[in-house]
């Protein structure tokens, strides 16, 4: 997945070089659309516009395999100057790489997925020129955009490889298991409801989960259901633990907007809800060593991780967000896997979060939301009246 809000332009010359192939699914409201497009869009067909393809999956040679929820662009690789993510990956090897390609696949070659240049009515500027693939190279061309930095970590990858391999924290598991929405999810379902495959496995997860629940999740909307799952999770005994963003770090105010009008209810069920903090103190460890030497400041940081241990043994990495959208309408994919080492090896990376120093705990008597302006406050109560379902 590309984010939608990628240059038309860009794109076309992207598409334009004859080993490389771009396809749209589902043409919704950001590519190409300007504002009352969008609107005239959302009026008219809701649901349609709230869908897209939220999978994300990296595909080599049909034998290594990244699935996790970075999409491409500078805040995901910890590169942006203002807003970067810490986010969740898992790297695929053996019979597994198979059933991934199936499902891009089965993506690319449905009726939903378009050529971008046949649903695009925009053209390349200067189309005459003899290469006009040669744009893009501005970009990795720029000391200031790739550094040379960069160009050695590289040069040097074969080398990294072989490092992870003899670290020992390359894991081999029998007990994979890669899950895949199917393209057009829900289409025959009327309003905003449905669920999907990603969303009854994980419900069945937490229907089983016996002792604890540790959960990071970049969206967190709860409806009914979910809050009643956490409810009877809670009164198993099953310790309960999330983790998402502040108002302060978070990119959405509208999805923010929602989770604060279920808090009370949120908390009655026994769940411990951290909100990450724009200053982690987690952010150094993990950003761009190249950008902290190039900049005066760090940048504001947001969680964008989407996982789930469970149990301590049962983990899920994935697209997911605990939220509406994800569970009805997105497609979205996951692993879910068990491996105690690999479990324990998440776990950890979730108790710095939950650290006071990386993130604050929502109380009855606390909430996080204090901890910014009253102007960004305020529009959070502008968003109120957007419907939860798509958000």
């Amino acid at each position: 997945m590309i984010k939608g809000d990628a240059d038309i332009e860009d794109i076309l010359v992207f598409n334009s070089h004859k080993n490389i192939t771009v396809r749209i699914y589902k043409l919704g409201v950001n590519l190409g659309k300007n504002i009352l497009q969008k609107m005239r869009k959302f009026a008219s067909d809701c649901r349609g516009a709230s869908q897209r393809m939220h999978n994300k999956t990296f595909i080599v040679d049909g034998k290594v395999v990244i699935t996790r929820g970075k999409n491409i662009a500078d805040e995901y690789f910890d590169y942006d100057h203002e807003h970067n993510f810490r986010d969740q990956g898992i790297l695929l090897m053996s019979k597994k790489t198979k059933e991934v390609s199936q499902s891009f696949d089965r993506f690319w070659s449905d009726s939903l997925s378009k050529d971008v240049a046949s649903v695009v009515e925009s053209e390349i500027e200067n189309s005459g020129v003899e290469n006009p693939f040669d744009k893009l190279h501005q970009y990795p061309c720029n000391p200031e955009k790739f550094w040379p930095q960069v160009r050695e970590r590289i040069k040097n990858l074969p080398a990294t490889f072989s490092a992870i391999k003899a670290s020992g924290k390359l894991v081999w598991l029998d007990d994979v298991h890669f899950m895949s929405d199917l393209p057009g999810k829900n289409k025959a379902q009327e309003g905003l409801g449905g669920g999907g495959i990603t969303t009854s496995a994980l419900i069945e997860l937490v229907k089983n989960a016996r002792s604890t629940i540790e959960i990071q999740t970049h969206y967190f909307i709860t409806t009914q259901l979910s809050q009643t799952l956490f409810r009877e999770a809670v009164k198993r005994g099953v310790k309960v633990r999330i983790i998402t963003n502040s108002l302060a770090s978070t990119d959405n105010i509208e999805a923010f907007s929602s989770y604060q009008s279920s808090r009370s209810d949120l908390l009655e069920t026994g769940v411990r809800i951290f909100k990450f903090r724009p200053d982690a103190a987690v952010r150094k460890d993990v950003m761009s060593g190249e950008l902290q030497e190039k900049l005066a400041y760090t940048p504001r940081f947001g969680l964008h991780a989407k996982s789930m241990v469970i149990d301590h043994k049962i983990t899920v990495i994935g697209t997911f967000n605990l939220d509406p959208k994800s569970a009805n309408l997105n497609t979205e994919c996951i692993v879910i896997f068990r491996a105690d080492k690999v479990a324990a090896g998440i776990l950890q990376g979730m108790k710095e979060e939950f650290k006071p120093e990386n993130s604050w705990e929502t109380t009855v008597n606390y909430s996080p939301d204090s901890e910014v302006g009253n102007y960004k406050r305020l529009k959070i109560w502008t968003r109120k009246i957007i419907p939860k379902a798509i958000l």
